[in-house]
């Protein structure tokens, strides 16, 4: 009778419990149906974790916050995410001037404390200011730190990442599970050194979180297990700002061309650069955050992407990652400078498109369509590609027509002369001579403009940003 009653009342307190909870909800922030805007606070020194509220112009700071009869609260300061400095926050909403003033006072910390070349200091210190309103863009870059041993890697990281909005910070020693889930709860900028995965499973599903993590609106799927000792499907949104350090290249292209890349074996160190932080940087930091934190109140639904920035002339994908950070820059130079980089970039493109066998064989097919040969045959094909190579080196009928669809993704059919391409391709076979910058005989290079609706990269380059 006694085991009935006790068992009665834990489950009546097992239910009270989950009311309590289902009436409360811990944030990191919120954007209210309202339009305001909750963003949480940490005082390190006395260990107090806070809302900060902006509705109408006006802050204001609170314990928690009633909305359609539920607790918001922020995440409570004993967590070792906060005290251990893997995620920071602001303290206070602090005024910073104008965007210039601000723009200029993370500049002048990044220089204090970095070595890196003038242009990407430049670029660093936008990103920091961009990571505060990323969330108003439906695509993002990522910056990343290239280069050996003791180039400077993780302090570009450290200094950087310390500006962004809500920095969460792990290592290549990290597993992948707390990722995903510190990603997906407090939706911060991921800062993470090391992340040259030795672990193939280790890389395939962090080649997930950066490969998804840059467009809004994309989740990684995870299988997870349960208390009924089955698996759910989860969601994680891992949308967000990363700065990452690497000694290599990725062996996935396409999450190459998402990279804002400094080569940091090129830098020397300044003399004036510490080797060793001050205890003050933390404080300097802190300062920045606070103002940054007022710079998102003020502008956080008001940025907007600038389609006159977007440059038709060159990948869709260069566009897609770069015209959102520049679309909050002011500065005119700058905006030119990067807009060098990208053609510039565009160029390694297409140059590192021809080497490859890709190339090769478009190259034949177009010049077989520039003397009027309607349905090039792939017996043709193969001919011309074969005609300055080696013997050894040359391609049957048989395998070109298997080159042809599988590399190309062009369609062939059967005819009277054998199989030839369909005319169906020839959009997407002038999708690809853009891309890959194949002439006509007297075309000038001003003449040739990039389709501007076309998918995904087919072939994408491992030439760094």
């Amino acid at each position: 009778m006694n085991n009935q009653i006790d068992q009665t009342f834990e489950a009546i307190k097992a239910q009270a419990e989950q009311e309590k909870e289902e009436k409360s909800r811990l944030i990191a922030s919120e954007i209210l149906h309202d339009g305001t805007i909750i963003e949480m606070l940490y005082d390190r020194h006395e260990r107090t974790t806070a809302l900060s509220i902006y509705k109408d112009g006006v802050t204001s700071t609170r314990k928690t916050f009633d909305y359609e009869g539920i607790t918001l609260k922020p995440h409570p300061a004993t967590k070792d995410l906060l005290k251990n400095k893997v995620i920071m926050f602001p303290s206070t909403p602090k005024e910073y001037g104008t965007q210039t003033e601000l723009i200029t006072a993370i500049q002048a910390f990044i220089h204090r404390y970095l070595s890196i070349s003038p242009f990407f200091e430049r670029i660093a210190s936008y990103y920091a200011l961009f990571s505060w309103i990323h969330d108003d863009f439906n695509e993002l870059p990522y910056l990343r730190g290239l280069g050996d041993y003791g180039t400077g890697k993780s302090r570009m990281l450290q200094v950087i990442g310390v500006l962004c909005y809500r920095p969460i910070f792990a290592s290549g020693a990290t597993t992948v599970s707390p990722i995903f889930r510190i990603l997906n709860d407090f939706r911060g900028t991921l800062v993470f050194d090391e992340a040259d995965f030795r672990i193939s499973d280790t890389t395939a599903e962090m080649i997930k979180i950066l490969n998804s993590g840059f467009m809004k609106g994309v989740p990684v799927l995870r299988s997870e297990g349960n208390n009924k000792k089955s698996f759910d499907v989860k969601a994680y949104d891992v949308f967000g700002p990363k700065i990452i350090a690497t000694r290599h290249l990725y062996k996935d292209t396409a999450l190459e061309s998402r990279m804002i890349t400094e080569d940091m074996n090129l830098n020397s160190p300044r003399k004036d650069v510490p080797y060793n932080l001050p205890d003050g940087f933390w404080d300097e930091a802190l300062e920045i955050r606070n103002q940054l934190l007022m710079f998102r109140f003020r502008n956080k639904g008001k940025s907007k992407i600038k389609p006159e920035l977007e440059d038709r002339s060159i990948e869709p994908r260069l566009n897609q990652i770069a015209v959102p950070l520049m679309s909050i820059i002011d500065d005119e130079g700058l905006i030119s400078e990067i807009q060098q980089q990208i053609k510039q970039y565009n160029e390694n493109i297409k140059t590192d498109r021809t080497l490859g066998r890709q190339y090769q064989i478009l190259e034949a097919i177009c010049e077989l369509l520039d003397k009027d040969y309607t349905k090039p045959t792939v017996k043709q094909i193969s001919e011309l590609y074969n005609r300055d190579l080696e013997y050894a080196e040359q391609v049957t009928a048989k395998k070109m027509g298997y080159l042809v669809r599988k590399m190309l993704d062009l369609k062939t059919e059967k005819t009277r002369d054998g199989y030839a391409l369909s005319e169906t391709n020839r959009e997407k076979i002038e999708i690809l001579r853009n891309r890959y910058g194949i002439r006509r005989a007297g075309e000038d290079v001003n003449d040739v403009n990039i389709e501007t609706e076309r998918k995904e990269d087919i072939f994408p380059t491992e030439t760094p940003f």
